[in-house]
């Protein structure tokens, strides 16, 4: 699984800037005057509001999936009111959202300098860390969160996704371990123990743990890595065939060996699933796969 986005605020507001046109009356005897345009100067308590509500907006719309709309907007509101760290972070997540890492990473700076112990602050630059591949940068801004949030499930699977990237295979389980003990139901760190393990070799526990997410999530990662790891074990089982099957039909994108590197499935369970894939009852399957995946997903 590849590294995923904390929580923000829903907010909901708007700005309105009033103009407003004096008009001075002529006297009779006087001769005519053109009309004096003016503009309405909001309070600074009116502008703190403002950016407040700007920033539920922003926020808002990253809920609906808008974060280029949102980056626009959270830009606004941090000019209005540039001291609320609430609002640099909506603006850095849009930011990361729309795949502006270097400004992103810059908003991040300034919260962080505004309210440094705030903890989901050190988790977010750790997620840009990571969609940057510097996972040894990630691991000691994780670190720092975790020593001010000693509870956050969410932030010990983005560690053990690091120490993936590192190549620590053994820390990497201990994290999603840590992850699945403060958040049971969490089934993307448990398919993430099962990928591990699938790795170092443990391909009966690997199965184990797949079973266990499937029972949670009928996801068709999980799906297709079980599949794999059954049929390595008896070439040609009926169920990884059927799990096979409504896993690429669910998400076509996992017939792409890219796709499947890019959610850290490491070579083994890559090779494993190539194996699975080239069974000739299959091959309708994989084509159709191969014809609806988008191929960015592999990039």
């Amino acid at each position: 699984m590849g590294v995923r986005a904390h929580r923000r605020r829903t907010w909901r507001q708007a700005l309105t800037l009033t103009m407003l046109t004096g008009t001075i009356g002529a006297l009779s005897a006087a001769p005519a005057r053109s009309l004096t345009p003016y503009v309405y100067t909001p309070s600074a308590q009116e502008l703190e509001g403002a950016g407040v509500g700007i920033g539920r907006t922003a926020a808002q719309l990253l809920r609906l999936g808008q974060p280029e709309e949102a980056a626009r907007l959270a830009a606004l509101a941090v000019r209005l009111q540039p001291n609320d760290e609430r609002l640099w972070s909506v603006l850095a997540e849009a930011q990361l959202r729309s795949n502006q890492l270097k400004a992103a990473a810059g908003s991040l700076a300034k919260a962080k300098a505004l309210k440094p112990g705030k903890a989901g602050l050190w988790f977010a630059e750790a997620s840009i860390a990571l969609r940057d591949e510097r996972p040894d940068d990630a691991i000691s801004l994780l670190d720092e969160g975790l020593r001010l949030d000693p509870d956050n499930a969410g932030a010990y699977f983005d560690l053990g996704n690091a120490r993936v990237m590192q190549s620590d295979l053994r820390k990497a389980l201990k994290a999603f371990e840590q992850a699945t003990a403060i958040k049971p139901s969490f089934w993307e760190a448990l398919n993430n123990q099962a990928l591990v393990l699938f790795e170092m070799g443990n391909t009966a526990e690997a199965i184990k743990r797949w079973r266990s997410v499937l029972s949670i999530n009928r996801n068709a990662e999980p799906m297709l890595a079980l599949a794999a790891a059954l049929n390595k074990q008896t070439p040609g089982d009926a169920e990884s065939i059927e799990l096979a099957r409504n896993a690429l039909a669910e998400d076509p994108n996992y017939v792409l060996p890219g796709h499947q590197e890019n959610q850290l499935w490491g070579s083994k369970l890559r090779k494993a699933t190539d194996v699975l894939l080239t069974q000739p009852i299959l091959r309708g399957d994989v084509e159709r796969a191969e014809a609806n995946a988008d191929p960015k997903s592999a990039e």
